[in-house]
């Protein structure tokens, strides 16, 4: 018998690359001096030329531009301060995760404390918490008794958290969604 091998139709993702020095082929460039000066319109072989002259690469700052822009400088910490700036701003937009809490109709005491403990510590990890109530058999005709059970579990945070979702009904579950200010 013969094993059959998918194929994946998906396209590669093709990264973008920032053309320097060979790479630009456009005849006309805007070219920028390498001490940030415009310089105008100008050949493109002229200008890598210069930039030959001078130890340095011609790097395309801006291609969608017409004509292009180009700029005078060393293409390796060109190419390192844009890899920071990447990282910098991947780490300042950090995905928050959407948790869960998982609540009762007859949830009280000391299981409601510690389903306010674990969300406290989802908010203070700066994700959203999702608070659900299931309702079973005969609990569904006190769907006011549930309603008000989030709430309260909502008031018990206080100024602290926005409510990004209302309550909301969906069959016998009330659900809403909580996260820090």
């Amino acid at each position: 018998m013969q094993i059959r091998r998918y194929k994946s139709f998906r396209k590669p993702v093709l990264e973008k690359r920032t053309r320097y020095n060979e790479m630009i082929r456009v005849p006309q460039i805007l070219l920028i001096d390498e001490n940030g000066q415009n310089v105008g319109v100008k050949n493109s072989r002229a200008a890598l030329a210069q930039a030959k002259e001078l130890e340095l690469d011609l790097v395309e700052v801006n291609p969608v531009a017409n004509p292009p822009v180009c700029k005078i400088m060393d293409f390796g910490k060109f190419k390192y301060e844009q890899e920071k700036l990447a990282h910098k701003q991947k780490v300042a937009s950090k995905k928050t995760d959407l948790k869960g809490i998982r609540l009762s109709f007859k949830i009280k005491g000391g299981d409601l404390e510690n389903r306010q403990n674990q969300a406290q510590k989802f908010l203070t990890e700066n994700n959203q918490v999702k608070i659900e109530l299931i309702l079973k058999g005969r609990e569904r005709a006190y769907a006011d008794n549930a309603k008000k059970i989030i709430e309260d579990f909502i008031r018990y945070f206080g100024e602290n958290v926005k409510v990004m979702q209302p309550i909301q009904r969906q069959g016998g579950k009330f659900s809403a969604v909580i996260a820090p200010k």
